[in-house]
């Protein structure tokens, strides 16, 4: 389902983000909210126009919101409350949990699954995607796997991903990673020391991995791919 007829006019199809809380950015001098520039990169590359939208402390209306857009890109960014999965923190390696954050990313989550809309899932947004579906996450790895690039393997060569073959190098930067699959939900590619990195949603318009592609979509043609893939799934 696309959002608005923009595409159909030769203007790039229009993604929201929820942007992410900063506590320092310098070029703003006080706290901010902010979109990763290779990401923003990234999407504008393969053919869309990204803008950043601000989570509120109020309840969104998703509906009017979004209306203009085309899809939605749920971004990277700290860890999910252990609470939005039924659980007690049992981690002293937990980061940046932030209420108003996990609330309007699941709200957001939740809208856009049941309205059929075009979605890609990224890091923390794979891990929204599951635990909104009912699912649980393993609050800490061992070793995590920060500044770590290292092959995915897939069942197969995934045309939902944009993927010509099964394995494709990704750039992972994640403590963090999915335990109990939610409702509906498939882990379709694993790292080699059996971490979940992709999944894709019975009947949804959208997948997620687990991996960072705009780390290295200006070298390696399968992040872009993921992109465009992205792009040709709004039409």
């Amino acid at each position: 389902m696309s959002l608005s007829s923009q595409n159909s006019t030769g203007v790039r199809p229009r993604v929201a983000l929820l942007g992410r809380f900063t506590e320092s950015a310098s070029a703003l001098r006080f706290r901010g909210v902010v979109s990763a520039r290779m990401l923003l990169e990234g999407l504008w590359a393969a053919g869309l126009d990204p803008v950043t939208l601000l989570p509120t402390a109020d309840s969104s209306d998703w509906h009017e919101r979004l209306k203009g857009f085309d899809g939605v890109l749920f971004a990277g960014g700290g860890d999910i409350s252990p609470a939005a999965y039924g659980e007690l923190p049992d981690s002293e390696h937990l980061y940046d949990i932030d209420d108003v954050q996990d609330a309007n990313d699941l709200a957001l989550m939740k809208y856009v699954l049941a309205e059929g809309i075009p979605f890609l899932a990224l890091c923390r947004g794979m891990h929204l995607l599951n635990v909104a579906l009912g699912g649980t996450l393993n609050q800490h790895i061992e070793p995590p796997h920060r500044h770590l690039t290292h092959d995915v393997v897939f069942e197969k060569a995934w045309d939902e991903f944009g993927l010509e073959l099964p394995v494709v190098t990704s750039s992972c930067y994640h403590h963090q990673s999915v335990a109990r699959l939610g409702t509906g939900v498939r882990a379709v590619a694993y790292s080699t020391d059996g971490c979940v990195e992709a999944l894709t949603v019975d009947g949804a318009n959208g997948v997620a991995v687990q991996w960072h592609p705009e780390d290295r979509w200006e070298i390696d043609p399968d992040q872009l791919a993921i992109f465009k893939k992205f792009r040709e799934r709004i039409g």
